[in-house]
């Protein structure tokens, strides 16, 4: 006998579906909450790692702007020191410039005028003065552009001021200042180191190379390290008396010099 199912099986089935739907669709957003939650936790750890980069480089850059700002203060006094340096120089390469400008304005200014004031600055000087005529300023300015101490000379003003002075001509000069080879060589030239004539004389001087030898390892530049240098080496290579204890060759000491080995 046939058995025939009359129960509604297709709205089971239908139904069956439906929460099989459902329980994938469940799993699937556990899933992507899941994957949702790591991201965020990944993403959490990186902006906390990169917090602390950020921190350590903030740290970082506030000790270099401290390193910096100690570095501008040292240039600053480094500049500072330097200006001084260079006013010492320039004031010791013109130590004697006021004397022989002094000497040049008493040499240079005629009989016929008269100086009445002077005013320098740098290398120029602005002269004022009263003569007797225009040609007495023009014979100043010649014997000014003749000295070697006083250059180029401009006439800054002359004018007659008709009174009964005796030198009624009142006048103004631009004087630029320049100095003589002659003098910038002298002031340049080193003096010729000392030669030992006798033992004590050599004594002394290896004393004096033993100063400068000390003073260079202590010098605080290498200029100065460079120059103690080179005065202890040209104090030892100006002499020519052997060193104590040395043995003398014939033919370079001569026989008057006793050495301190006892040989003639």
């Amino acid at each position: 006998m046939a058995h025939v199912n009359l129960l509604p099986w297709r709205a089971e089935r239908r139904k069956q579906r439906e929460r099989e739907f459902f329980m994938q669709l469940g799993a699937a957003f556990v899933v992507s909450l899941g994957v949702l939650l790591l991201w965020v936790f990944w993403m959490d750890q990186r902006i906390d790692n990169q917090n602390e980069r950020n921190s350590y480089l903030q740290t970082e850059i506030k000790q270099l702007d401290v390193r910096i700002a100690k570095i501008k203060d040292l240039e600053t006094v480094r500049a500072h020191l330097l200006a001084r340096k260079q006013i010492i120089e320039q004031l010791q390469a013109d130590r004697s410039q006021m004397v022989h400008l002094f000497d040049e304005l008493v040499k240079t200014i005629p009989s016929s005028a008269r100086l009445t004031g002077l005013k320098q600055s740098g290398q120029s000087m602005s002269l004022d003065g009263v003569a007797q005529s225009n040609a007495s300023v023009a014979e100043y300015m010649r014997n000014i552009e003749t000295s070697p101490w006083m250059g180029h000379a401009d006439l800054r003003k002359t004018e007659n001021s008709h009174d009964s002075s005796r030198m009624p001509y009142t006048f103004g000069l631009d004087v630029s200042l320049s100095r003589p080879k002659t003098d910038e060589a002298d002031d340049h030239q080193m003096p010729p180191p000392p030669v030992a004539r006798t033992a004590a004389e050599r004594a002394e001087i290896e004393l004096m190379v033993k100063k400068f030898q000390d003073s260079a390892a202590q010098a605080k530049t290498p200029a100065d390290r460079d120059r103690f240098n080179a005065m202890a080496k040209a104090l030892e290579d100006a002499q020519t008396l052997p060193k104590p204890g040395a043995s003398a060759k014939p033919e370079t000491v001569p026989a008057s010099v006793t050495t301190a080995g006892g040989a003639k």
